[in-house]
């Protein structure tokens, strides 16, 4: 499966942003989906995760209340709404596709399968 995530920009702090994370190849309704983010000098960290229906969802503390993660299999895409963004925000944000079946959520980056190429977010002050 292929992962082109978009959507990443310049905003000023308080702001939105939308990410989508679209996916070829292979249907992703049945696969777990997530986000990850890496700020220039540090690791890789996990965002926010979702189950194959929507159903259940997984987010960083970092993040609750301001980010919320959805999908439209039909559309076979990922979304990640971004609200009230802060400059510690800004990082390269990745989608991530787990393809083996699970009962959890990973949060971390070696539980999923595949990887987007990442969109550039960077929050002003």
């Amino acid at each position: 499966v292929q992962l082109q995530a978009s959507g990443g920009g310049l905003v000023q702090a308080g702001g939105s942003l939308r990410l989508s994370c679209a996916a070829s190849g292979r249907t992703l309704s049945t696969y777990a989906m997530g986000w990850f983010r890496q700020a220039p000098g540090k690791e890789r960290e996990f965002v926010t995760a979702i189950n194959w229906s929507g159903g259940a969802t997984s987010s960083a503390h970092s993040v609750k209340g301001r980010f919320t993660i959805s999908r439209d299999n039909a559309e076979n895409t990922v979304y990640l709404q971004m609200n009230s963004l802060k400059p510690e925000d800004t990082a390269v944000y990745y989608c991530a596709a787990r393809i083996r079946s699970s009962t959890v959520l990973g949060r971390s980056w070696f539980w999923y399968d595949y990887w987007g190429q990442g969109t550039q977010v960077t929050v002003s002050s």
